[in-house]
C-alpha cells in the first residue's frame, strides 16, 4: 500500500522560499577572491570562477545551503571527439600539442590557494576541495576543473564547432564531464515559461525529501523523480497537497559517464 503525506498549504508557501542568500553570497566571494589571487601558481592563466548548483540556481533550502564553486582553467582542455569524421580527427590532431599543466598539479595548486585563506578548513576530496563552514561562512565545495569540449566539427583552429562545459577527475582518477552553464540557462527558460513557479517548486520539493529524510520515512541518497508540473496540479487540486511518496521519489542512480574522451590539450 502506498504511504501519502498530508501538508498544509502554509507549509508549501515557507517551504517555496530560497534557503541562505546573504550568508552563500558572502561565502563565494570570499571563496572567489582567495581564488583569484595574484600570488597563486595559476594566476597567470586564462580561468574563470562561477557557481553551479543549486544557490547558483536559486533553488537552495535553509537545510541544504552549501555553496558550489566551479574554478574552469581555459588555457588546457579536454575533449570528446566521438562525433567527429575521420578527415575531422585528423585536422584536430594536426592543429594542438598535448599540455604540460597536468590536471594532478593544477588541483595541487588550487588546494594551496584554500588552505592559504581557510587553513585546516579546506579539505581535499574525492571530487571537490571541501571548505567547513565557519562562523559566518557556509559549508562549500570547490571544483578544480579544465575546460571540456564536446566537438562536431573541426577543419582548423579558426573553422570549429564544440559545445563547452567543464571536467575534472575524482580520487580514482576517472573523469567527469558536464555542462554547469547550460544546465543554469535552461533551467532559467523552463523557470520563465512555468511563470515563474518551477524552482520554488523544486524548493518545495527537496524540503519534503529532508523532512521525510528527517522522519525516518525515506532513505537518504534518493533522487527526486516526478515533474514540478505534476506536483503543481496535485497542490492546485485541494487545500492541502496529498502527495503520494513512491511516485515522487526513485533511488539516484545517475551515471555521469559515457562519452569517449580524449587527452589534454593547449588552448590556442
Amino acid at each position: 500500500m502506498e504511504a501519502s503525506l498530508s501538508i498544509p498549504e502554509s507549509q508549501l508557501e515557507t517551504w517555496s522560499h530560497q534557503g541562505s542568500i546573504t550568508q552563500s553570497a558572502s561565502t563565494y566571494n570570499t571563496i572567489k577572491n582567495a581564488l583569484e589571487a595574484t600570488g597563486t601558481a595559476y594566476a597567470a592563466k586564462n580561468y574563470k570562477v562561477f557557481l553551479q548548483g543549486s544557490y547558483g540556481n536559486d533553488t537552495n533550502i535553509y537545510a541544504e545551503s552549501d555553496v558550489d564553486v566551479v574554478i574552469r582553467l581555459d588555457d588546457v582542455y579536454y575533449s570528446d571527439l566521438s562525433r567527429l569524421s575521420v578527415d575531422d580527427k585528423a585536422a584536430y590532431d594536426a592543429a594542438f600539442i598535448p599540455a604540460t599543466y597536468s590536471y594532478v598539479d593544477y588541483k595541487k595548486d588550487v588546494l594551496k590557494a584554500m588552505t592559504d585563506k581557510f587553513g585546516n578548513d579546506a579539505k581535499a576530496g574525492d571530487k571537490a576541495i571541501a571548505i567547513a563552514a565557519n562562523g559566518a561562512s557556509e559549508r562549500a565545495d570547490v571544483i578544480a576543473a579544465m575546460q571540456f569540449r564536446r566537438y562536431y566539427k573541426f577543419k582548423a583552429t579558426y573553422d570549429q564547432q564544440y559545445e563547452e562545459g567543464i571536467c575534472f577527475f575524482n580520487g580514482a582518477g576517472e573523469m567527469i564531464a558536464n555542462y554547469p552553464k547550460q544546465h543554469s540557462a535552461n533551467l532559467t527558460t523552463e523557470h520563465q515559461a512555468s511563470g515563474k513557479q518551477m524552482k520554488p517548486m523544486i524548493r518545495i520539493l527537496k524540503n519534503l525529501r529532508s523532512k521525510l529524510v528527517a522522519d525516518g520515512a525515506l532513505k537518504a541518497g534518493i533522487a527526486l523523480r516526478t515533474t514540478w508540473r505534476d506536483f503543481c496540479t496535485t497542490c492546485r487540486a485541494t487545500s492541502s497537497a496529498r502527495l503520494t511518496r513512491t511516485a515522487l521519489f526513485e533511488r539516484d542512480d545517475v551515471d555521469s559517464g559515457g562519452s569517449r574522451q580524449d587527452g589534454a590539450r593547449v588552448c590556442q
